[in-house]
């Protein structure tokens, strides 16, 4: 089964990367209006701005961390190479 590890975009224009194994669902659950701390509520909506599609949750594990240590910069310049 695939694994997605992916970038949304918060309003305010923070980003969050996170994996998953169901993109549709979980983009739906960010955006849900489920209990939510303040912190949450403020960052909604997100917007799906990156995925990448690995074979085996360890890679996509592997892979999240990594964009998680990045800086800002770094990160808008993967996102940016979708387009």
């Amino acid at each position: 089964m695939a694994h997605f590890v992916y970038i949304v975009e918060c309003n305010g224009g923070s980003y969050y990367t996170g994996i998953t194994w169901n993109l549709k669902k979980r983009i739906g659950e960010h955006n849900s209006s489920g209990v939510k701390t303040p912190i949450q509520k403020s960052r909604l909506p997100v917007k799906l701005v990156y995925w990448e599609s690995f074979e085996t949750k360890i890679e996509a594990a592997k892979k999240e961390k990594e964009i998680k240590g990045w800086r800002r910069s770094k990160k808008e310049l993967l996102i940016s190479s979708l387009h």
